[in-house]
C-alpha cells in the first residue's frame, strides 16, 4: 500500500519548465489520488497559481493509473514478472548486443523530465558501464537550437539569463513562436503585468493563440519564415538609424558581417517571404528599437526547424544591435518546455556533453569528469548520434540494436513517427523505464515501473536556471522502484558494482563535484540552500556564492567577454507547399495536455477538456474544401497520414493548418512531420512541412 507523509510537503509540479511551487497535503485527493495539491503562494515563480495540469498532478499517482509491477515479453505478450527477472533480462539484453555487435550497438535514450540526479547518473551509466557513445534524449527536440545559438553568441546556454520577473519590467517584449497561455499559464501573469506597467507585447505566431490575444500587436508570418522576419527587422533598425552604436562597440564583435547580411533582406523582400506587410515590419522594428528596455523570447515555433539555430541567432542579433542584452530589463531568452529541459541537458544525457555542460571533446573536461568517476579518461567514448539519428538507426547495420529508454515516448513524440515506430520494432532488445504503459513501452521486451515525482526527492532546473528541489511526499506503491535503483542494479549486473548510489542526495553531491568549474557550475548548491532560498541560480561555484540570476550584466561568457553576432541568411524550409501538397502544416500543444500525453491523457478532468486531436483551419480554406466544423479531415504528407475533426477559426492563416501532437493512433500529428535536421543543433523540422487536406472518406 502507498503510505503518505503526515505533514504537508513543499515541492514542484512535474510538468513544464516553470516548475511551479505547490504543496502536497496528506488527504485523499480527486480521482483516487493519495495526496491533494494545494497552492504555495510564497514561491516566487508562480506565486501560488497553478494550471489545470498542475492542480490535477496527483491523479496519476493513484495505483489504477500507473504501472505497479515489472513486465516482460513472452511469446509476443507482456506479463508481470519479479524485479529480479526483469533486471536480469535487461542486463542480458544489453550485454548480448554489445558482445555480438560492439559497444556502439547499445544505446540509451533519456528524457527532459528526469531530475538532475537521474540525468547525471544515466549519462554516467552509458559512458562508464556500457561505454557507448550512443546516448541522447528527447530534449534534443526541445531546446537544442536555442542552446546552440545561445552558446555561440554569449558563450553560455542558459535559457533565460534573467529571472522571469524581469519580463514584467521590460518596456517591450517580442515573443516569437510561443504560446505560454496554453503551455505554461501561470507565466502569463508576467505578460499582463508588463502591459499594466506600460510595456508593449508583440507576439509572432501564424495562429491567433490565447497568448496572441493578449498582445498589443500580433504578427502572423508564414510558417518557417521567422529567420527572414528577424533579418528584415534588423535591416529596418540599421536603415532607420536605430542601432545602439555604443553598445555594439563596447560589448560585441562581428557586427559588420551581420550588417551586410541584414541589408540583403529589405522590407519588400521580407514581405514576400513572410507575408507580413511592410508597415507592420516598420512598426515592430520601431517599437522594439526605441523602447528603453526590451526582451526577445523564442519558443518551439521559432526553433523546431532545420534552420532553428540560425533563426535564434538572428533574433539575438536584433537584441545586440539595439543594445538589449546584458542589461537589467533587457535580453534574449528561450522559454524552455520540458520540466527539466534546462538541467537535463547540462549533466550528461546529451550525446556531446559531460556534466556541468562540459564538452565531450575537451581533453580537460574529460579528465575532470573521469577523475570524479574514477576511470581513465581514454575509456570515455566520444560524441554519439543525436536523438533522431539514433532513433533512425535502430535495428540497422551499424546502428543501435539494444536500447534502454527512460522517461520518453518517441512513438508519439518523434518526427516521422511511423518510421520511428517501425525502427523500434526492429530492435533486438528494448527496455523501457516509465511510470505508465506508454505507446513506446507497449513495444518493449521489458518494462520497469518507476516512481513518480512526488514519490522521490531530486533537483530540477527551471527555465530561469533556478535549481529547485522536488521533495518526496509519499512512498511509491509496492512493486515500484526508482530510476536510480534501476541504474544501480543494472550497473552491478554489468560488472560495475560501485559508483551508482540509489540515494539522490549522494548522487547530487557527486554531480556538484563533476560540474565544479564547468559552465553549469553547481558546486555551491546544496539541498539545504535550495530549500532555504526557494532555489539557487547557477552558476554557483561555492557555498558562500549568492548564485547568478543575471549572468551577463558585466561581461558575456566568451573568452573576451564580448557577445558574438552571427551572420545568417534566410533559406527555405526543407519542404515547401507545391501542387500535390499545397498547404503548410504546423504543430503544437493545447492547454489540457502535455507532451506525448502519456500521463495527462489518463487524468479524467484533462481528458474531458481535451479528449482528442483536431485540425485547425481558416474559414476560407474550409469553404474551399467543403467542410464544416467537426467534419473529419485526412491530412497527408510525404511521410504519412493522420485523421481528426475540423476546428474552423479565423485566427489561423488561410494557407496553414494546425494539429496538436499529444495523441497516438490515427490522430498522431507526428506521423506527418518532417525529420530534416538543423545542421548545428540536429533539431528536426517539426513546425513546417507541406500537407494535403481532404475530407475523410468515412465522413459525409
Amino acid at each position: 500500500m502507498t503510505t503518505t507523509t503526515t505533514t504537508a510537503v513543499d515541492t514542484h509540479c512535474p510538468y513544464c519548465a516553470l516548475q511551479c511551487g505547490m504543496r502536497l497535503a496528506p488527504a485523499d485527493g480527486p480521482d483516487g489520488a493519495p495526496v491533494q495539491v494545494l497552492e504555495r503562494p510564497e514561491f516566487p515563480v508562480n506565486r501560488g497559481a497553478l494550471c489545470g495540469k498542475g492542480r490535477t498532478a496527483a491523479v496519476p499517482l493513484a495505483p489504477g493509473a500507473r504501472l505497479t509491477a515489472p513486465l516482460v515479453r513472452d511469446g509476443g505478450t507482456l506479463r508481470e514478472a519479479s524485479w529480479e527477472e526483469a533486471l536480469d533480462r535487461v542486463a542480458a539484453g544489453l550485454a548480448d548486443a554489445g558482445r555480438r555487435h560492439g559497444r556502439d550497438a547499445v544505446g540509451v535514450f533519456g528524457g527532459g523530465g528526469l531530475t538532475n540526479e537521474k540525468a547525471y547518473l544515466l549519462g554516467k551509466f552509458a559512458r562508464v558501464v556500457l561505454r557507448t557513445p550512443n546516448i541522447d534524449y528527447n530534449g534534443r527536440f526541445c531546446m537544442s537550437s536555442a542552446a546552440a545559438a545561445l552558446k555561440a553568441a554569449f558563450g553560455l546556454d542558459r535559457g533565460l539569463p534573467f529571472p522571469l520577473a524581469d519580463v514584467a519590467r521590460a518596456k517591450c517584449v517580442l515573443l516569437v513562436g510561443g504560446n505560454p497561455a496554453e503551455t505554461m499559464p501561470p507565466a502569463v501573469r508576467y505578460l499582463r503585468e508588463l502591459r499594466e506597467n506600460g510595456g508593449r507585447l508583440i507576439v509572432v505566431d501564424p495562429r491567433r493563440t490565447r497568448t496572441a490575444e493578449l498582445a498589443d500587436l500580433h504578427v502572423q508570418p508564414v510558417p518557417g519564415t521567422d529567420l527572414a522576419l528577424a533579418l528584415g527587422l534588423l535591416h529596418l533598425v540599421i536603415a532607420d538609424g536605430l542601432l545602439d552604436e555604443a553598445f555594439i562597440a563596447a560589448r560585441t564583435t562581428g557586427f559588420e558581417q551581420v550588417r551586410a547580411a541584414a541589408m540583403a533582406h529589405w522590407p519588400e523582400r521580407v514581405e514576400r517571404l513572410t507575408g507580413v506587410p511592410v508597415p507592420v515590419l516598420r512598426e515592430v522594428a520601431g517599437r522594439f528599437a526605441r523602447a528603453a528596455t526590451g526582451i526577445v523570447l523564442t519558443a518551439r515555433g521559432a526553433e523546431q526547424h532545420s534552420k532553428g539555430t540560425d533563426t535564434v541567432a538572428a533574433w539575438i542579433d536584433l537584441c545586440l544591435a539595439t543594445g538589449k542584452a546584458g542589461r537589467p530589463g533587457s535580453g534574449f531568452g528561450c522559454l524552455t518546455g520540458q520540466g527539466n529541459g534546462q538541467g537535463g541537458r547540462e549533466h550528461g544525457q546529451k550525446s556531446d556533453q559531460l556534466p556541468g555542460y562540459r564538452s565531450l571533446t575537451d581533453p580537460a573536461a574529460r579528465a575532470h569528469v573521469a577523475a570524479v568517476w574514477g576511470v581513465d579518461p581514454d575509456t570515455l567514448p566520444g560524441p554519439g548520434r543525436s536523438a533522431y539519428e539514433l532513433l533512425d538507426g535502430l535495428g540497422q547495420p551499424g546502428g543501435v540494436r539494444a536500447l534502454l529508454l527512460m522517461g520518453s515516448n518517441p512513438v508519439v513524440s518523434a518526427p516521422h513517427a511511423t518510421h520511428v515506430t517501425a525502427r523500434m520494432k526492429e530492435l533486438d532488445f528494448l527496455a523501457v523505464s516509465d511510470v505508465v504503459l506508454s505507446e513506446t513501452a507497449e513495444l518493449a521486451d521489458v518494462v520497469l515501473p518507476v516512481a513518480q515525482w512526488a514519490e522521490e526527492t531530486g533537483t530540477v532546473t527551471n527555465l530561469e536556471g533556478r535549481v529547485l528541489l522536488r521533495e518526496a511526499a509519499l512512498a511509491p506503491p509496492e512493486g515500484v522502484r526508482t530510476d536510480l535503483y534501476v541504474l544501480r542494479e543494472l550497473a552491478a549486473r554489468l560488472g560495475v558494482p560501485d559508483g551508482f548510489p540509489e540515494d539522490p542526495r549522494e548522487v547530487f553531491e557527486e554531480l556538484r563535484a563533476a560540474s565544479a568549474g564547468g559552465p553549469a557550475d553547481y558546486a555551491g548548491i546544496t539541498y539545504e540552500r535550495v530549500r532555504a532560498e526557494d532555489g539557487v541560480f547557477w552558476p554557483c561555484p561555492a557555498e558562500d556564492h549568492p548564485g547568478t540570476p543575471r549572468p551577463f550584466l558585466d561581461r558575456f561568457a566568451t573568452p573576451d567577454g564580448r557577445a558574438r553576432f552571427a551572420a545568417v541568411s534566410h533559406r527555405p524550409a526543407a519542404e515547401e507547399p507545391d501542387a500535390e501538397y499545397p498547404l503548410w502544416l504546423t504543430t503544437g500543444r493545447v492547454l489540457a495536455q502535455y507532451q506525448s500525453g502519456a500521463q495527462t491523457r489518463r487524468v479524467p478532468e484533462l481528458a474531458r477538456a481535451a479528449p482528442g486531436p483536431f485540425v485547425e483551419l481558416h474559414p476560407r480554406l474550409a469553404q474551399r474544401l467543403g467542410v464544416a466544423d467537426g467534419d473529419r479531415l485526412t491530412l497527408t504528407t510525404r511521410r504519412g497520414r493522420a485523421t481528426a475533426p475540423a476546428r474552423i477559426t479565423p485566427g489561423i492563416r488561410p494557407d496553414t493548418v494546425f494539429m496538436p501532437f499529444h495523441w497516438p493512433g490515427l490522430g498522431r500529428a507526428n506521423s506527418l512531420t518532417h525529420p530534416a535536421l538543423d545542421p548545428v543543433s540536429r533539431m528536426p523540422e517539426f513546425k513546417a512541412c507541406a500537407v494535403r487536406v481532404e475530407r475523410a472518406r468515412d465522413d459525409r
